[in-house]
Formats: structure tokens, C-alpha cells, sequence
């Protein structure tokens, strides 16, 4: 017993510490390739190459002033940073990062908690964030926070709903809610989702950008309709949580894209960790490549696109798997 509750805490002080450490460093990577898309670049003065800019950052954030608005509703003025921060970072207990090692002589997954409920796990836990954003526009007292905060909620709604359903092909095929048995699934190079559920991976690929409000479905932030959306009231590390939240959510949504259809950790000749971040990274690339190309969608179009489009491709993809199963 007492093993493995040591074994426990190394293994969430480990993937915390990561975690972290990817947030900030992803903030970096993200400023620095849209530099360098942009013929720029980006961070230089912190550090060589600007590799200290993240904790600049943090500091600065840090020691800012915390300004709170007179009016506003203030313990979930206060809540709403936290609701949006915490799931993204609680996600990570079900993502298996590699094969099992041993460790003071016991055999250890590497995964906090890998129980067979996994993938309801992360759908719940997810949900979870809309309530920090509209409470966040909300507690604000302030007419653009409001308004930055429903479409904020409508938008990440919409859109959950068509991730679930694309994963459902997923789980049809591999037979299990637990991610390690879908990694199991994928043990060879075409067995991997992405080659066996082509819609599947697209349909998550688009809702897992409009899930995070990134471009082009950065709606939430519209700065020329919306000042800031709703953060607009908030300051020095709450104004922050939510940034971490939203780049949490970025690195949690690539690290499911690597488990449920890029095969997880499996590849040749490299350690089971390294392909897992790898692939990781590459989503992570993909996902600001994307940002830096596309513009912005219109709110309308936005809505329409969920709602008439996507999820009637989720339940076809559904339909189509249920019957190639079945033949």
C-alpha cells in the first residue's frame, strides 16, 4: 500500500512539473513561430533566442496590479479563473504518456490513474471550463464581458458535442472507454485511428480548435467587437489563469489527437516517452501553423458550420464505422 502511494505522488509531482514547464515553454513556441512565419523573429531579448521570456512573463505577471472592478460579484469574480485553469490541469491524471517501467522494484504505468472510464473522464472534466468563462463574463459586470462570455458558452457547446460523437467511431473500433487499451489497439503503424477513422480525426481536429477558442474560431476574444471578450475586467495572474488554461487545454486536446489517432506511444527505436512528445509537438506545430493561415470566421458562420456541418458528419462517421463493423 505504501508503495504505491509513493509511487502515485512521484508520478503526479513528475507530470505537473511537465505540464507546467510545456505551458510555459508553449507560450515561446507559439510567439516565436508566428514570428517566424511572419518574416520576424519573435522573443530574442530574454535570454538566447528569447528562452526566458516565459518566466519574464511570469514575473511580470506576478507583481502586476490585481484590479478589481467595484460592482463586480466577488467570489466568482474570483472562482472563474480557477474554474477554467484547473480542469485542463486535473486532465492530465488519464493520459498515458508510455509502456510500464519498474520503479523501487514494482511495475509502473506510466499514467497517474488508468481506469476503464477514461475517455467520460476527460469529456466531463472538459465541460467543466465553459462555466469559467461565462462566469468569468458574467461576475465581471460589464455589458462586453456578458456578451463575450455567452457566445463564448454557445460556441464551446456546440462544438463538444461533435467531438464526442467523432471519438465514438474510436471506441467502437478499439472496444474500450480506457485510453491504454486504445493505445494497445493501435500497436501497429496502420492500425493507427488516424489511417482507420480519417473523418473521425478531422471532425476532432476542428472541434478541438474551436473547443480552446483558438484561430480561426477565436470568437471568444474578438478584440475589435468585444474589447477582450471575457477577460476584459480581469488582471495580473487572473488574467494569466486563463491564458494557462487555454494553452493547458491546447496541450491536453494534442496529447488525446496522440493517443485516440496517432497511435500514442508507439513508434521504432526511440523510447515510448519520446514518440509520445514528439507527436505531441507536432500537433502543437500544426495547431499555430493553422493560426497564423487562416482568418477569422464570422459568428454566424461559426454557428452554422457546428450545427449544420459537423455534427451531421459526426453521426454519419458513426452510422458508416457501425456499418463496416458489422459487414
Amino acid at each position: 500500500m505504501v508503495p504505491f502511494i509513493i509511487i502515485t505522488l512521484v508520478k503526479v509531482v513528475i507530470v505537473l512539473v511537465v505540464f507546467l514547464i510545456l505551458i510555459a515553454y508553449l507560450t515561446w513556441l507559439e510567439r516565436k513561430l508566428l514570428g517566424h512565419f511572419q518574416v520576424r523573429l519573435g522573443p530574442m531579448r530574454v535570454g538566447p533566442h528569447g528562452l526566458f521570456q516565459p518566466f519574464a512573463d511570469g514575473i511580470k505577471l506576478l507583481f502586476k496590479e490585481d484590479i478589481l472592478p467595484a460592482n463586480a460579484h466577488k467570489f466568482i469574480y474570483h472562482l472563474a479563473p480557477l474554474l477554467t485553469f484547473i480542469p485542463a490541469l486535473i486532465m492530465v491524471a488519464v493520459i498515458p504518456f508510455g509502456k510500464g517501467v519498474k520503479f523501487l522494484g514494482y511495475p509502473v504505468d506510466m499514467v497517474i490513474s488508468n481506469f476503464n472510464m477514461g475517455i467520460l473522464y476527460v469529456l466531463a472534466v472538459s465541460s467543466i471550463g465553459v462555466y469559467g468563462i461565462v462566469l468569468a463574463g458574467w461576475s465581471s459586470n460589464n455589458k462586453y464581458s456578458l456578451l463575450g462570455g455567452l457566445r463564448s458558452s454557445a460556441q464551446m457547446i456546440s462544438y463538444e458535442i461533435s467531438l464526442a460523437l467523432s471519438l465514438i467511431g474510436v471506441l467502437m473500433i478499439a472496444g474500450s472507454f480506457s485510453l491504454v487499451d486504445i493505445v494497445g489497439a493501435q500497436d501497429k503503424f496502420f492500425n493507427w485511428f488516424v489511417f482507420r477513422q480519417p473523418l473521425g480525426f478531422i471532425l476532432y481536429l476542428v472541434c478541438a480548435i474551436a473547443e480552446t477558442n483558438r484561430a480561426p474560431f477565436d470568437l471568444p476574444e474578438a478584440d475589435n467587437e468585444l474589447v477582450a471578450g471575457y477577460m476584459t475586467e480581469y488582471s495580473s495572474m487572473k488574467f494569466a489563469m486563463f491564458f494557462l488554461g487555454e494553452y493547458g487545454n491546447m496541450i491536453n486536446v494534442s496529447a488525446l489527437a496522440t493517443t485516440l489517432f496517432l497511435g500514442g506511444w508507439h513508434g521504432p527505436y526511440l523510447p515510448p516517452v519520446v514518440w509520445f512528445l514528439i507527436k505531441l509537438v507536432a500537433f502543437l506545430f500544426f495547431y499555430i501553423w493553422i493560426r497564423a493561415t487562416l482568418p477569422r470566421f464570422r459568428y454566424d458562420q461559426l454557428m452554422n458550420f457546428g450545427w449544420k456541418v459537423l455534427l451531421p458528419l459526426a453521426i454519419l462517421n458513426v452510422f458508416v464505422t457501425a456499418v463496416i463493423m458489422i459487414m
